[in-house]
């Protein structure tokens, strides 16, 4: 009898030292993400290159890469393109564990063409979502 309680307790121990923080969560699915999928084209001239996690600022940083058109046009039009994105991230149930802790959530968007150049940089707070 003695023997079964002791299994449970350590089990019971090793099931609660087990789990992962958010924080800890978060890195590891941005790094798993970017490893299995990156570079992904999403749409015919974007593409995502990475996901990462910064921990100090609790923020999903995703990075694309735009080409073609896209490359030349959205410049002129980050305005609607923040708010689409805006619109998804309120609108998406994946991230809710992410929302519900309050995370920052980050979209960077370069150049095919001069790499160098952002052509859009977003970051949303708890308070836009």
């Amino acid at each position: 009898m003695k023997k079964k309680t002791i299994v449970a307790v350590i089990s019971a121990l090793l099931l609660v030292s087990c789990q992962e923080s958010i924080n800890e969560k978060a890195a590891r699915e941005a790094k798993l993400y970017t490893q299995k999928n990156c570079p992904a084209l999403l749409a015919e001239n974007i593409r995502i290159d990475s996901l990462a996690f910064e921990p100090a600022s609790r923020t999903l940083h995703y990075y694309y890469t735009l080409s073609g058109t896209a490359d030349t046009i959205v410049p002129s039009r980050q305005p609607a393109m923040r708010e689409a994105l805006l619109h998804d991230l309120k609108n998406t149930t994946i991230m809710k564990a992410y929302k519900d802790e309050g995370f920052n959530f980050a979209y960077t968007y370069r150049s095919e063409k001069n790499p160098e150049a952002i052509i859009l940089d977003a970051t949303f707070t708890k308070d836009d979502y």
